[in-house]
């Protein structure tokens, strides 16, 4: 058995950030896939032509983005090592799903350019809580 460290109070404000931030995502990821057809019609015709252009291997990058991320922040705080591998699935997941808005879809088009701030931070969320979950885990804050 693993001897835990503690771990500062920092820590723990940080994690349940994490969790309340990956959380979020995967509330987008409901709205997303529960999107009815009434909700779809109100969108402009661009919007409406993204959302139903989505291949399935986006849909699913999606799902291991968010899913993986609000499973590493939970083993976060449960101070599981687990959560350095489900952060790094999770990037993974985002990172796929971001070569599909920015480099495959029209998103840049429908969008604009300033449609590259939150995949900026979504991104660099994820690199922080894959450094903060390695950190842990040397740390002795995890195990």
């Amino acid at each position: 058995m693993t001897t835990l460290t503690k771990a500062p109070t920092w820590y723990w404000i940080v994690s349940a950030i994490a969790l309340i931030w990956n959380g979020l995502g995967v509330m987008a990821y409901i709205t997303q896939v529960m999107m009815t057809p009434e909700a779809l019609a109100i969108l402009p015709e661009a919007e409406r032509a993204l959302y139903n252009d989505f291949p399935a291997w986006y849909t699913g990058a999606f799902a291991i983005a968010v899913f993986g991320g609000a499973l590493g922040s939970l083993a976060l705080l449960l101070r599981k090592a687990s959560a350095y591998l489900l952060f790094i699935i999770s990037f993974i997941g985002l990172a796929v799903q971001m070569y599909y808005n920015l480099v495959i879809s029209t998103a840049m088009d429908v969008y604009g350019p300033e449609d590259l701030i939150m995949p900026i931070m979504v991104a660099a969320f994820g690199i922080g809580f894959i450094f903060l979950a390695k950190s842990a885990k040397a740390k002795g804050w995890i195990g």
